[in-house]
């Protein structure tokens, strides 16, 4: 699938692929110098780019997990997306849940973009949905395995 994407910076990286399987692009901090994150705090890192997600898409941003696992820098918002429509800087708010300071530096890989249909819904207002064995068991109800 084609995806345009603009440099909104000359020294922007443009998204890669760690192998041939892998099902989510590396996104680069594109930022002037390091940035430093404390524990508990959130910074929005720029990537220098703007894409055209193809109508009907989204591109999802997730954590990369080493960076997540390793370091405790993860997307603020657990998963950002991005709207076919917006054209817009992709900029990712990375939370440090670590309980150090963590440096971000120029260029390093900061999250994972997946490209992925969506399918859109008509939200209908009705009286009374299907029962389901479930029912309305919430969190835990279908089991401690």
């Amino acid at each position: 699938m084609k995806v345009n994407i603009k440099k909104l910076n000359e020294n922007a990286t443009v998204p890669t692929y760690g192998s041939e399987y892998s099902a989510g692009a590396d996104l680069y901090a594109c930022i002037d110098s390091d940035v430093t994150i404390l524990p508990g705090e959130t910074k929005l890192i720029k990537t220098g780019l703007a894409i055209e997600v193809p109508e009907g898409y989204g591109a999802f941003i997730y954590a990369r997990s080493g960076l997540a696992s390793k370091r405790g820098l993860a997307p603020a918002n657990k998963v950002g997306v991005v709207d076919s429509d917006y054209r817009g800087e992709v900029m990712v708010a990375l939370h440090n849940h670590s309980s150090i300071a963590q440096t971000v530096s120029v260029g390093e890989r900061i999250a994972q973009m997946v490209i992925a249909p969506f399918l859109k819904a008509d939200f209908t207002v009705v009286d009374e949905l299907s029962s389901t064995e479930r029912g309305a068991g919430g969190f835990g109800s279908t089991g401690t395995k």
